[in-house]
């Protein structure tokens, strides 16, 4: 007892010592509705926040978690990007806070804190809003559950947020979300043999580069194109290079548009992982994946390299990102059936942790027919939000048919189609 006091107090203290948000209004971008206020700054652990108002401010705070993890430092002004790409929150009423969280790279959790710490910013700026939502885009969809994980309740046991809307979602965690591209590695070394080269010092390639290991876009690129010549028309192609290529997109199930940024994400990202937050540690495991789908699997299968994961470092990449289900707030998702980022399947292992957890009743999941991932059609969000507010106001959780009526009315304010599907459902994961 007398330890947990004293842990206690440590926290207590680390907590009080830290400076106030520095905080200034700013002039906000010209995306944004007319008479909207801003104001930006930076929280006590050094994240960048932005914040918005509009005119016509409903009371309805809407907290985002953006995607990534970007592997740049961050820079004050980023948040504003998220801001203006759903700026249809503002146009319909809502307030919208963002952070940019504290550090770049991997932290599912450290994330979740900072969103956190921008709601209670914006509260204490612009009072207690009548609701507050979370918003989750993409990898900030992982964020966003996390957060409605940790920080669901006050000290009190009332709810902090009243509702979440998850878009575009990695809701498979840390564990359930990246194996696929450390598939796609071990498939594209198999076929290209030149990431890393053969002159280049060896490393497996979970590892995504060495600890300190250095490569750019543009060089990553040269190295896809000189094996499969993926700019060029296919007539252009040369044999080898239209075989490989065609091997690679067959095993690993990657869109060809999205094979550079599917491996730019498993080189730094998973460098970031592995050398950064796991201590040198594999978290990936393909030992007994069988892989289909190429002009020779047995060959493939032989060939490949394997690699098995490492327990610990599996098991803190699940207590950074895994989800557990255990919500007590709405919940509405939304992702576009052919997302060449997230892909849908996603949806079936949230579907399932949150019905494992015995809160299915809590969940809403739509789709769309579209190919997107950064940004869907706006009046589709514009419904998402209503529909949930509805939810919390009246009790009427939404039905898929409910919330494609609600787009196709707002649809007629912002010109754009309505594509949601009402009969589809992602089929259980298999990437």
């Amino acid at each position: 007892m007398r330890i947990k006091t004293i842990m206690a107090l440590w926290a207590f203290a680390a907590v009080m010592s830290l400076p106030a948000a520095a905080q200034e209004k700013k002039n906000c971008p010209a995306a944004l509705p007319e008479k909207t206020e801003c104001f930006a700054g930076v929280d006590p652990n050094g994240a960048f926040y932005w914040l918005a108002k509009p005119q016509n401010w409903n009371g309805v705070l809407v907290v985002h978690s953006h995607g990534g993890p970007r592997t740049a430092k961050p820079k004050a002004d980023d948040a504003v990007e998220d801001m203006v790409r759903f700026a249809v929150t503002l146009d319909e009423g809502y307030a919208w806070a963002g952070s940019n969280y504290r550090r770049e790279g991997y932290g599912v959790r450290m994330a979740a804190e900072d969103t956190d710490n921008v709601r209670k910013i914006a509260e204490d700026l612009l009072g207690k809003p009548r609701l507050t939502l979370l918003h989750g885009q993409s990898w900030g969809g992982n964020v966003a559950a996390k957060t409605a994980e940790l920080y669901a309740l006050d000290a009190d046991g009332k709810k902090v947020y009243d509702g979440v809307v998850l878009t575009s979602g990695v809701l498979g965690g840390g564990t359930g979300s990246y194996g696929f591209r450390a598939d796609l590695r071990a498939i594209y070394q198999y076929y290209c043999k030149n990431h890393p080269r053969p002159d280049e010092t060896a490393y497996p390639v979970w590892q995504g580069l060495p600890k300190d290991g250095k490569m750019s876009r543009a060089d990553l690129e040269k190295r896809v194109e000189e094996c499969t010549g993926l700019s060029l028309a296919k007539d252009q192609r040369s044999p080898e290079q239209a075989k490989k290529l065609a091997n690679i997109l067959a095993v690993s199930r990657v869109p060809e548009s999205n094979l550079v940024a599917h491996l730019a994400w498993a080189t730094t990202l998973f460098q970031d992982i592995v050398w950064r937050r796991l201590d040198g540690k594999n978290p990936f495991d393909n030992a007994k994946t069988v892989y289909s789908g190429s002009d020779d699997d047995d060959a493939l299968n032989r060939g490949i390299e394997r690699f098995t994961a490492d327990v610990q470092a599996r098991r803190l990449l699940a207590y950074d990102a895994d989800l557990t289900g255990v919500i007590v707030a709405p919940t509405i998702t939304m992702h576009a059936k052919n997302d060449p980022t997230a892909f849908v399947e996603l949806e079936a292992i949230y579907r399932d942790t949150v019905a494992e957890a015995g809160n299915s009743d809590l969940l809403v999941q739509t789709f769309t027919d579209e190919d997107q991932h950064s940004k869907l059609s706006t009046p589709q969000y514009a419904a998402l939000f209503a529909a949930m507010v509805d939810w919390i106001d009246h009790g009427r959780k939404p039905t898929l048919q409910s919330i494609a009526q609600s787009c196709e009315t707002a649809s007629k304010r912002y010109a754009e189609p309505c594509r949601f599907l009402t009969d589809y459902d992602p089929a259980t994961a298999s990437r």
